[in-house]
C-alpha cells in the first residue's frame, strides 16, 4: 500500500469508519506480528503483544503525523508495546522469585534452604559490587531500578549504544565469576537476570 492509500484509510478511520480502521489491520497485520514474534521470542505471547499493538494503534491513531511515514510510525507503537511486555514479564519473574523466597513449607520454613538461598542472593550482590563502576551503574539501573536502555543513555549521559554494549558486556563478567562460583561451592547461584531481556 502507497503512502497515500495508508493516508486515506487513516482518514476514513479517524472518521470513525470501522472498515477502515479493518482494512488498517488486514494490510499491516502479517509485518506487526512478525516484528513482534522477532523481538518477544515467543509465539504464545506474540499474539498477546499484537493485541495490545492494535489496542494502541486505535487508540492513537488520531495523533498519527501525517508527514511521516506510517509504517515507520506504526513501528515505532511495535517497539513500544514489545518493550512494556518485556518489562512485564521481568517484573513478573522478579515477584515470582521474591515470592519463592517467601514461601513457607508447614509454616515451619527448612532454615537450611532458606539460609541457602539468602546466601546465593548475597553472593550475586557481591558478584555485582565486583563489576567496574561503569558496568555496575547499567546493572543497577536496569535491574534494580528497572530503567530503559534510553533511560539509563539519559541518566548516565551517554549514548544508547554504549549503555547496551556496557550491559552486554557486564552480563557477561556476571555469568563467568557465576559459573566459577558455582565449580568452586558445589552449590547453585540465583539465575542471573540476562535470562530476562
Amino acid at each position: 500500500m502507497t503512502d497515500s492509500e495508508w493516508q486515506h484509510w487513516i482518514k476514513q478511520a479517524n472518521h470513525g469508519d470501522e472498515k477502515a480502521f479493518q482494512m488498517i489491520y488486514e494490510q499491516s497485520k502479517d509485518q506487526v506480528y512478525r516484528t513482534v514474534t522477532l523481538l518477544i521470542g515467543s509465539k504464545q505471547d506474540a499474539c498477546d503483544v499484537v493485541s495490545e499493538v492494535y489496542a494502541e494503534l486505535f487508540r492513537s491513531l488520531a495523533k498519527y503525523d501525517g508527514r511521516k511515514p506510517f509504517r515507520s510510525w506504526l513501528t515505532g507503537l511495535v517497539i513500544r508495546q514489545t518493550r512494556n511486555w518485556n518489562r512485564k514479564l521481568w517484573r513478573k519473574f522478579r515477584l515470582h522469585e521474591r515470592s519463592k523466597l517467601l514461601e513457607t513449607k508447614d509454616l515451619a520454613p527448612d532454615t537450611e534452604e532458606l539460609f541457602l538461598q539468602h546466601e546465593h542472593q548475597h553472593e550475586l550482590i557481591a558478584l555485582v559490587h565486583k563489576l567496574p563502576y561503569k558496568f555496575r551503574s547499567v546493572v543497577v539501573l536496569r535491574y534494580y531500578q528497572e530503567h530503559t536502555f534510553d533511560e539509563i543513555a539519559e541518566l548516565l549521559g551517554i549514548p544508547s549504544g554504549t549503555v547496551k554494549s556496557r550491559h552486554h558486556a557486564a552480563l557477561a563478567k556476571l555469568r563467568k565469576q557465576a559459573g566459577h562460583l558455582i565449580e568452586t561451592n558445589e552449590g547453585g547461584l540465583a539465575p542471573c537476570p540476562s535470562k530476562i531481556n
